[in-house]
């Protein structure tokens, strides 16, 4: 069973995911693995740097993050374009990961995507847990953690899938908008309720 866990910016999916890990449940990360096929050496990033320009590349010669999310973000179409690369060789990436989980000892494994739903990896997927907080709390965790403009936080999450319609297509959901207790004692739950259905 995979169980795909997403949720918006700043909701606490890779804390989650850790207290999952400390059950023995093994994890993908998506996000582990778009930044894989952008590293330098891989096609990927070679076609970056020729669709955008050396602007987008280091000097370091690895991609500059900032560079092409501003760009992306203003064009939509560009984002288009660089999702059409990236996509397929993520999620070749992620079956392989999974797959390697599944032949150990985790009884189930998770995939851990902000984008679950919006980038079609759902049906990688046998469920789905939300990781849910409220936007104010989103907006001000991101701000604390990753010391970007409001602005930019903004624009991440209307370019995300809005709270409701991820919520309306969660099996299960996970509230983390109080102490870390608090959410153990769910994770603690759902695991039990996963190990279960296996089980039966």
């Amino acid at each position: 069973m995979i169980i795909g866990l997403t949720g918006g910016i700043g909701s606490g999916k890779s804390t989650v995911a850790r207290a999952f890990g400390e059950r023995g449940i093994g994890w993908v990360d998506a996000d582990d693995v778009a930044r894989e096929v952008v590293a330098p050496g891989e096609p990927a990033l070679d076609a970056i740097g020729e669709h955008f320009g050396p602007e987008v590349i280091d000097q370091d010669g690895a991609l500059d993050r900032a560079a092409l999310r501003k760009i992306i973000f203003e064009a939509p179409e560009q984002r288009q374009w660089l999702e059409q690369l990236t996509h397929p060789l993520i999620r070749e990436r992620i079956i392989a990961r999974l797959e390697n989980i599944q032949s150990g000892p985790s009884p189930y494994a998770l995939l851990v995507s902000p984008l679950l739903f919006e980038s079609g990896q759902a049906v990688l997927v046998d469920r789905t847990l939300v990781i849910d907080i409220p936007i104010d709390m989103q907006l001000s965790r991101t701000l604390e953690r990753d010391g970007v403009s409001e602005a930019n936080v903004r624009a991440i999450l209307d370019a995300q899938m809005s709270r409701e319609e991820r919520c309306a297509r969660a099996d299960d959901i996970i509230d983390n908008s109080r102490d870390i207790a608090h959410m153990q004692h769910q994770v603690a739950q759902l695991d039990q309720h996963y190990r279960e259905r296996l089980s039966s």
